[in-house]
């Protein structure tokens, strides 16, 4: 179950809201357990007892943690938790992708298991990890309560596909929330804004990916269409989805932290990461390069730091060798601008560090979008060499024009400057009645986009 589904919309989130609200405040995070377990367990009912297990890992280890603090048995309940939960994201993710890579290069017959890859494992295993390394290191006290603790690893707002939600974020909104009618009313409408970017952008302007790579031998026009339609949809994909998990959050009584912050205004690669998947980068950092030293012991360690991290980046995105390579890509150029490149394009004009970065980050979306490396290469090379463009190439811009161009605005804080200046002059009162009527225009359109179409993709599914 996805949130840009009827069945979310219509049967799953009125009935959970409804429970919710009536139900005591003291049973409140229990009947949030239950119906994140539910909405898990529509598409995988199999995998809920791998998720119940992680539950009942990380809250033994986190409640041995607090109890040995200083001791020997902190320091091995903290290595049991973090050694079973990458291993059991090895074996569901990688254990395919890793023993087929052997059988590659010695000629071996080693069978592969075939795992189906449980749904949203990545994000929820960092979660639970990180849970017990902040109680180790004392940024947060372990939770006693058992209920509490699997209401926040379920909690189904962010359970498939993030933001990644760190327990210290929300410790005390565990306890004590408050679930006023504005940060509900507030809610709805980053929901209703989610659900527009991604059935009404992602959905529509993927449709132009579909079709150009569909093309045995795409023109330089088709090319670049194609993967720039690709960048849009996996953004709006994406980011919408974070849009619906911070506003559903909202309703519940939780503030998430933002994951998106315009990264197609970045004018460097270090400038995209900082506004990109804000919450996997931040946990890499505070996890993985600060704990290797960070920007500590000279410059070759920093850069061998970031090396890591990028590695692994790639690895977390997915069990193929084209995403390490994509990780690979980005490690090199923020190692590059980290010894020189950062300098010199300060010197240049704004709009040429914007060039240079979307340009970039264009090129490394042939990576991400084809698991075969020998066709991200051979689309890379059609973007720059090969015929300009043909009468396919020219249908494809005049029909997806307009829809490109949709895209780029809403890519920008058009929309929130625009809304900024007519708060002012109109005044609030007048402004909520006219967003509240555009926001159920966007509802209205994204439901019938539903009912009639076929084509809604979750690009995120699949980590």
């Amino acid at each position: 179950m996805v949130f840009s589904s009827l069945t979310f919309l219509q049967c799953f989130l009125p009935l959970c809201l409804l429970a919710y609200f009536l139900v005591p405040k003291t049973w409140c995070n229990g009947t949030l357990f239950l119906f994140s377990l539910l909405f898990y367990a529509w598409g995988e009912p199999v995998y809920v007892v791998l998720m119940l297990f992680s539950i009942a890992l990380d809250y033994t280890c986190g409640q041995m943690v607090e109890r040995h603090r200083g001791k020997r048995g902190a320091k091995i309940a903290l290595l049991v938790s973090v050694c079973v939960n990458l291993g059991l994201l090895g074996v569901f993710k990688y254990s395919d992708f890793l023993i087929g890579t052997v059988n590659s290069l010695f000629g071996t017959a080693l069978l592969q298991p075939n795992l189906p890859l449980p749904i949203g494992i990545s994000f929820y295993t960092f979660q639970t990890m990180s849970y017990t390394i902040d109680v180790y290191r004392g940024d947060a006290k372990a939770q006693k309560n058992i209920i509490n603790f699997g209401a926040y690893v379920t909690l189904f707002p962010q359970l498939i596909a993030g933001p990644i939600v760190r327990y210290q974020t929300v410790a005390d909104e565990l306890e004590h929330r408050d679930c006023s009618t504005d940060l509900f009313a507030d809610g709805v409408k980053r929901f209703a804004c989610g659900v527009g970017k991604k059935v009404l952008l992602a959905n529509n302007i993927g449709l132009l990916w579909e079709a150009a790579s569909a093309q045995a031998a795409p023109t330089v026009l088709t090319a670049w269409l194609g993967v720039i339609a690709y960048g849009f949809q996996i953004y709006f994909d994406f980011s919408g989805y974070s849009d619906m998990a911070i506003g559903l959050g909202r309703m519940l009584g939780f503030r998430f932290l933002e994951n998106f912050n315009y990264p197609f205004l970045a004018d460097s690669i270090t400038d995209f990461w900082r506004r990109w998947h804000i919450s996997m980068g931040t946990w890499f950092r505070d996890y993985v390069y600060i704990p290797l030293g960070g920007n500590k012991g000279g410059l070759a360690k920093q850069l061998r730091n970031i090396a890591i991290v990028w590695l692994l980046t790639g690895f977390w995105h997915g069990a193929s060798w084209n995403f390490v390579l994509w990780g690979v890509y980005f490690g090199v150029l923020l190692v590059l601008e980290k010894l020189f490149l950062l300098r010199w394009l300060k010197k240049l004009p704004a709009a040429l560090r914007h060039i240079y970065a979307l340009v970039l980050v264009t090129i490394s979306w042939t990576l991400f979008a084809f698991t075969d490396i020998a066709e991200g290469f051979a689309w890379c090379r059609a973007m720059f060499s090969g015929v300009l463009f043909d009468r396919g190439s020219l249908y494809l811009l005049l029909t997806y024009g307009g829809m490109l161009l949709l895209c780029a605005i809403a890519a920008t804080p058009l929309r929130k400057t625009c809304y900024e200046k007519l708060n002012a002059r109109l005044g609030q009162r007048a402004l909520t009645f006219a967003d509240c009527g555009g926001l159920a225009c966007v509802l209205a359109a994204s439901m019938a986009y539903l009912v009639s179409g076929s084509y809604n993709p979750f690009l995120y599914f699949r980590f």
